[in-house]
């Protein structure tokens, strides 16, 4: 039984607690000191940043250094507005992006003609393979792939971000980010079974 005045308080004690949780009011503290909630955000995002990081750019030093980059840029970020989820993913794939073309890769170019002459069958039947050897033959393959690309597959495949989430982090339609993939997974084929041969 709750008095008119009990009732009104314990509402502000509820409020008060989901306050202090509040990603917001955490990076606020953070921000003005209370430097060890830092590990709040390191426990929710950090091990998903650093792999797609990981996978664009192949360099696990380059991949913690740019990790603590986002995280940096990602406070600054949510000081001035709100941020979703995919925005922290969207950081880390501009970082990891712009410290890839930096850099040269030996990436594969493929013909386009010879992507339209393979069907949809052969893919997922490779690709389904889940052997060992068809695994290690998949990696070498991704990392084949531009920067763009291994981004793409990382946060669909890997992180199992849905494709709409997926073009939202790398700044894509639905659509395109759907055709990008479809594209990809054929070239992946190709260099498997260039692999094989």
């Amino acid at each position: 039984y709750f008095f008119p005045d009990s009732v009104t308080l314990y509402i502000e004690l509820r409020l008060k607690s989901k306050m202090e949780n509040n990603e917001t009011h955490i990076i606020r503290r953070i921000l003005k000191g209370e430097t060890a909630l830092y590990e709040n955000f390191l426990n929710q995002y950090g091990q998903q940043v650093f792999s797609l990081i990981a996978r664009i750019i192949c360099n696990q030093e380059d991949a913690e250094e740019l990790t603590q980059d986002v995280f940096l840029k990602a406070f600054q970020h949510r000081e001035r507005q709100r941020e979703k989820e995919h925005d922290i993913y969207s950081i880390a794939y501009n970082t990891a992006i712009s410290a890839a073309r930096k850099r040269k890769f030996d990436t594969f170019a493929m013909d386009d003609t010879l992507l339209a002459n393979i069907s949809e069958q052969q893919v997922d039947e490779t690709l389904n393979d889940e052997s060992e050897e068809m695994i290690i033959k998949l990696n070498r393959a991704i990392e084949k792939l531009n920067s763009d690309e291994r981004a793409l597959i990382t946060l669909f495949y890997y992180e199992e971000k849905t494709m709409n989430e997926t073009a939202l982090i790398l700044g894509l339609t639905e659509s395109n980010a759907k055709v990008k993939l479809h594209r990809i997974r054929k070239k992946i084929y190709v260099l498997i079974k260039q692999e094989e041969v």
